[in-house]
């Protein structure tokens, strides 16, 4: 299929599932639950730590992780006391435990404390046509407390080769405007410097439809899609993830 022919039928799967209806079965709902910026902020970035392994799983368990915070994410981020902290440490969802919670925690109080919150820290570190450098400077940020030497894992760089498909998915709910309910687009960053969240069901169908060549989902394999995404759309290229996971999940293309 020909560019043109590509581009349209991509577009028509991201009006089939770019919609509320997807909110349903993603953990982007985690966030969905609540109105204050910082809420939406921090629910969503614990939400998508987690996101990986069963989805329904992934919701139940970052449905707990807001019920542990008394359902007020950064009032428990910014106020908890040490002894509140002690709740958290039973979580598990599956390698990231209660301790990793803990230090996830006190990372984010660091960052609205010290740093002038999330938005802040991306909008400080962004390149001008990706943000891959920017997640890699906000780990290191977020790790420059003490923390436990395990809990890095669960933050990934792309700058060591990973495709961060985690806070890539994060970044595209915070940044892109999709007027569609589903994305928030609370951030004020360019879409157009968004990467997909590349998967095993993303990166499966980009290979089917030869937007994506190289075998292994990592950085190397995230910049050629996001290259050949981008020239489908360079304002919005990242509203491909709708078709390309909807595709992959939902239609076992």
């Amino acid at each position: 299929m020909n560019t043109a022919d590509l581009k349209s039928f991509l577009d028509e799967k991201v009006e089939l599932y770019n919609n509320p209806k997807f909110i349903e079965s993603d953990p982007i709902q985690i966030p969905h639950r609540f109105a204050l910026k910082e809420d939406i902020e921090i629910a969503g970035f614990l939400a998508s730590i987690i996101a990986w392994g069963n989805r329904k799983m992934i919701i139940n368990n970052a449905s707990k992780m807001m019920d542990l915070m008394g359902n007020s994410p950064y009032d428990f981020v910014m106020s908890h006391q040490d002894y509140q902290l002690e709740r958290l440490e039973n979580f598990v969802h599956r390698t990231f435990n209660g301790g990793d919670m803990i230090c996830f925690i006190k990372g984010l109080q660091h960052i609205y404390s010290n740093h002038g919150g999330l938005e802040a820290v991306f909008t400080k570190h962004q390149e001008n046509v990706s943000l891959q450098k920017s997640i890699s400077e906000f780990k290191k940020i977020f790790f420059e407390i003490p923390h436990l030497a395990r809990t890095e894992k669960h933050l990934s760089d792309p700058l060591n080769n990973s495709a961060a498909k985690r806070i890539n998915m994060y970044l595209r709910w915070m940044i892109r405007k999709d007027n569609k309910g589903v994305d928030f687009g609370i951030w004020n960053l360019s879409p157009s410097k968004l990467s997909c969240p590349l998967d095993v069901h993303s990166g499966n169908v980009a290979r089917k439809l030869n937007l994506l060549g190289r075998k292994q989902n990592d950085a190397k394999a995230l910049i050629e899609l996001d290259t050949n995404l981008r020239i489908l759309d360079s304002t919005d290229p990242v509203k491909y993830d709708f078709a390309l996971f909807g595709l992959g999940v939902f239609e076992n293309f």
